[in-house]
């Protein structure tokens, strides 16, 4: 994405521009747009010949690099007496900030990602980006948590209307495997079941639900995530694959790691594909001058989009050595498998031969070993955001079910968020590890951030800048976390998998806020949960108000 922006403003080659990623610890969507840093330091590379860095201060970088949008929504639901959703009408207001960014895109994915959790037949949805005087807003990583927040605390309230229990209201109105969106998106794989029953029944939620003392709750917030979603602009993934003389193997893809795990990932899929140890397989990734397109690590895309690319590149490379090590062995190829650095025949084990004779015996031959693959996610690219939004939206999606226990302190209005079960459907998990690390840190950044991130503007300023005003989670903040990985093996996924925790980001604000709701019972109306607006609902629920 940058090699072309900057191809196209500075009007040269794009073999002239060259981009490389650099290690850093994460990106939560903040990074995925060129910027106009990027521009300013490329221009000024070129006049003065030399490198150029640029350098934010905690405050400037606070003001103006992405931040989310801030959204204040209107959400009516019509149900029958059996909990059964009917119709639900939004009415989105979104604060763009001074710039246009990802605006239409930015106001369509908090409706999505709910219509992908619930059957709804009847929908209207408006959504409205307003320009104001405040910095830059995006594609951050969580965004339309608040959004989802509101219509999960209304689903409790509905509930609680009508007598039924949280969670069988959302196990009625959940999406399975086969059934299609209000928007014509059909649901490929599903866990949402699974996720849902095994977050209640970690969380003891039977046992809680109603039985708590006073100022304590537990809630339940469920999402889901579109995977290899195209966002109207990107296309596939492509990789390319050689074995070298030894044995080893070289992998060649644009697949980014700004911290996921994603290039443990990639390996690991072409250890499986060609029998290889992962020490044993180099990666090239990230370069625009050496690797190929990529969508980019964001939109969910670098395992169910990128992930194919190198298995399917990684089976040609297969394809030719079980070719090659057929006329060898005499045996045929589709009796033959590569295990442990060696071709075997499934039959007889002892006919076998290393894969770096093979390798080598190919090379002098004059057909060296190269896989190439490509993958493109079935998706209707008619597909259009206001005009035609209709049709298959992402090649799948992921489902994901959070339940948070809260305390509150009743006289000051601090929120203590004491745990936090997170079910993440993941489809078959390529590395469990790094998926658990994914739904942990979900819970730190979206969870805690509940009850004390926010960005406090006045009259175009920022107030709190930096991270003395700004407050993050600690250590101390965090709550017992228990995650959960629910496998449902989606049949377009490299081996299975789907994207690898997102759901958890994107309902852990909802699962504190309906936790909330139970233990006030009465909803918190904005968010973050801060003391000042607890304290109000308190006061509120005295008064008789909902």
């Amino acid at each position: 994405v940058r090699a072309k922006a900057l191809s196209n403003l500075l009007k040269i080659p794009l073999n002239r521009v060259r981009v490389r990623r650099i290690a850093i610890g994460g990106a939560f969507g903040g990074r995925s747009e060129v910027q106009p840093a990027d521009f300013a330091a490329a221009l000024l590379s070129i006049k003065t010949e030399r490198p150029v860095k640029l350098v934010l201060t905690r405050e400037e970088n606070a003001t103006s690099t992405r931040q989310v949008h801030d959204m204040v929504a209107t959400i009516k639901t019509g149900v029958k007496r059996d909990g059964t959703i009917v119709a639900k009408e939004f009415r989105v207001i979104y604060d763009g900030g001074a710039y246009s960014s990802t605006g239409p895109i930015a106001t369509s994915i908090p409706y999505y990602v709910y219509e992908e959790t619930y059957r709804f037949p009847n929908v209207r949805y408006d959504g409205y980006r307003v320009f104001t005087n405040k910095g830059i807003r995006g594609m951050y990583g969580c965004h339309g948590r608040a959004f989802l927040a509101g219509n999960e605390v209304q689903l409790d309230m509905i509930a609680e209307e009508l007598g039924i229990d949280p969670v069988e209201i959302r196990l009625k109105n959940g999406l399975r495997a086969g059934e299609e969106t209000a928007t014509r998106s059909k649901i490929i794989s599903s866990g949402f079941e699974e996720a849902v029953l095994r977050a209640a029944e970690r969380s003891s939620w039977k046992e809680k639900r109603g039985k708590l003392p006073r100022g304590r709750g537990i809630g339940m917030g469920c999402v889901a995530i579109m995977c290899g979603f195209p966002m109207g602009f990107r296309s596939g993934s492509s990789c390319y694959v050689k074995l070298n003389d030894d044995g080893q193997a070289t992998i060649v893809t644009g697949v980014v790691d700004n911290g996921q795990g994603n290039e443990s990932m990639m390996v690991q899929i072409a250890s499986e594909v060609l029998g290889i140890p992962v020490e044993e397989i180099n990666l090239v990734n990230a370069d625009t001058e050496v690797t190929n397109l990529d969508p980019g690590a964001y939109s969910q895309a670098a395992a169910f989009v990128g992930g194919n690319a190198v298995r399917l590149a990684c089976e040609d490379a297969r394809r030719q050595i079980l070719s090659f090590a057929s006329d060898k062995l005499g045996v045929p190829a589709e009796e033959l498998e590569l295990r442990d650095r060696m071709v075997i025949s499934k039959r007889d084990p002892s006919k076998a031969i290393p894969i770096r004779h093979v390798v080598r015996k190919a090379f002098f031959a004059g057909r060296p070993i190269m896989g190439v693959g490509a993958y493109m996610p079935k998706i209707d690219f008619g597909r259009e955001w206001v005009k035609n939004p209709y049709g298959q939206m992402a090649g799948t999606f992921s489902f994901g079910a959070s339940v948070a226990e809260v305390r509150v302190d009743e006289e000051t209005g601090l929120v203590r968020i004491e745990r936090f079960v997170a079910a993440h459907d993941c489809g078959n998990p390529i590395n469990p590890m790094a998926v658990e690390g994914q739904m942990e840190g979900s819970v730190a950044q979206a969870g805690v951030a509940t009850v004390m991130e926010e960005c406090l503007w006045h009259e175009g300023f920022l107030l709190n800048p930096d991270l003395l005003e700004y407050k993050v989670p600690l250590a101390c903040d965090m709550p017992q976390i228990e995650p959960i990985i629910v496998r449902s093996h989606d049949p377009e996924g490299p081996f299975g998998a789907k994207e690898g925790g997102l759901t958890i980001r994107m309902n852990a604000h909802s699962a504190v806020a309906t936790a909330l709701y139970n233990a006030l019972g009465v909803p918190l109306r904005e968010l973050p949960a801060t003391p000042d607006r607890v304290l109000e609902a308190i006061e509120k629920g005295k008064g008789g108000e909902r």
